[in-house]
């Protein structure tokens, strides 16, 4: 089993925008995909509309994974996305992402927890953002 990592997942999701939004998803996400960011929960559909809401206010950036270990079906890693928005303005979080695989490779479930590193107030509450 070839499985995603959080590093290509987020390159096609928010840093492709070329890559149609369902391609990029089927890519990395399984149809049973939930998702708990900072305690948030959403299913595949509000993941969905999370991302699509990120893709109209995100013009670039840029991940540095930390660390990244797989066990089977376990995933866990500390990444660093850079997120440069269309006012200008830029993002830098710090993320803790533990997650499972489904037996294709794809994410089933991730759950993460977000610092951020610079940024406004109003970007605390990016990772799990909608319009």
């Amino acid at each position: 089993m070839s499985c995603t990592g959080i590093a290509a997942a987020l390159t096609d999701l928010l840093f492709h925008p070329e890559l149609d939004l369902d391609t990029a998803i089927d890519r990395h996400f399984a149809p049973d995909y939930r998702q708990r960011t900072d305690g948030v929960w959403a299913d595949r559909a509000g993941f969905a509309e999370h991302i699509a809401h990120l893709r109209t206010i995100v013009v670039g950036g840029s991940i540095e994974v930390h660390e990244e270990l797989s066990d089977g079906s376990i995933y866990a890693d500390r990444h660093t996305i850079d997120v440069h928005k269309a006012d200008g303005s830029t993002v830098v979080m710090e993320v803790y992402v533990f997650g499972e695989f489904a037996p294709d490779g794809r994410f089933r479930r991730i759950e993460e927890t977000t610092l951020m590193l610079s940024g406004t107030a109003a970007d605390r509450g990016l990772g799990s953002a909608r319009a």
